[in-house]
């Protein structure tokens, strides 16, 4: 499949041009470590703080604030007392990285946007805290490929309804491109975008969902790079 220029490619970001819940894992194996609870292993204190984490998701929105925020629960829940101030700065620690929003590009994000930014109308579409999705995106040095982005706090249907409207094109002619079929894919679907799924091993667990493999308005690409021979 080649598509012909002049389309309207909508990009996500966290996953997608850098990586970003790889960053989360890490911490959350170094939590799971330093808890190290007494009669419950890694798997069960995991799905806890995903319980955990979906529950704050609907309620506080997304990124380190909120994730911070869960694993501070998640260890009061275990140990079934408030942390010590002492225990909160441990697990400040563990998360500087994430705290100092560190970016680490896909490989070949550069140099495929800087030649698809030149047959294609660029845009992009992140969701989380603004400030912080904001910085992300200073950091990355990759704002000047594109006409216009967006920060939302949750991409719906109705957000890729309004992405189309407010950029004056027809759905039809848009292409959606991420890592979440939750987010991504299925969404920008219902909305009539077409849509580009490049799965990441990291993607966060809440942002997995099945897609119809004989829906034909979805490619499936190994790898950003792989852009480049589609349009």
């Amino acid at each position: 499949m080649v598509i012909e220029p002049g389309r309207v490619l909508v990009f996500d970001a966290d996953d997608t041009l850098w990586e970003n819940n790889v960053l989360f894992e890490r911490v959350i194996d170094d939590f799971l470590e330093w808890v190290d609870h007494p009669t419950l292993d890694r798997t069960e204190v995991r799905a806890i703080l995903d319980d955990i984490e979906r529950a704050n998701a609907v309620t506080h929105g997304y990124g380190s604030k909120v994730f911070l925020r869960s694993l501070g629960e998640c260890f009061e829940h275990l140990r079934e007392r408030p942390a010590t101030e002492a225990e909160r700065r441990e697990i400040q620690d563990l998360a500087v990285a994430l705290v100092e929003h560190r970016v680490e590009l896909t490989p070949g994000v550069a140099d495929a946007l800087d030649e698809l930014a030149g047959r294609h109308e660029l845009l992009l579409l992140t969701k989380g805290e603004r400030e912080e999705q904001q910085r992300k995106l200073d950091a990355s040095n990759l704002l000047h490929h594109f006409r216009a982005a967006h920060i939302v706090p949750e991409k719906t249907v109705d957000t890729y309804r309004w992405l189309a409207k407010e950029h004056d094109f027809d759905p039809a002619a848009g292409w959606m491109i991420g890592n979440s079929p939750k987010s991504d894919i299925l969404p920008a679907r219902a909305a009539g975008m077409n849509a580009v799924f490049i799965p990441n091993e990291n993607t966060w667990v809440l942002e997995h969902d099945e897609l119809d493999p004989t829906d034909t308005g979805v490619l499936r690409l190994a790898a950003f790079p792989d852009l480049l021979r589609h349009f």
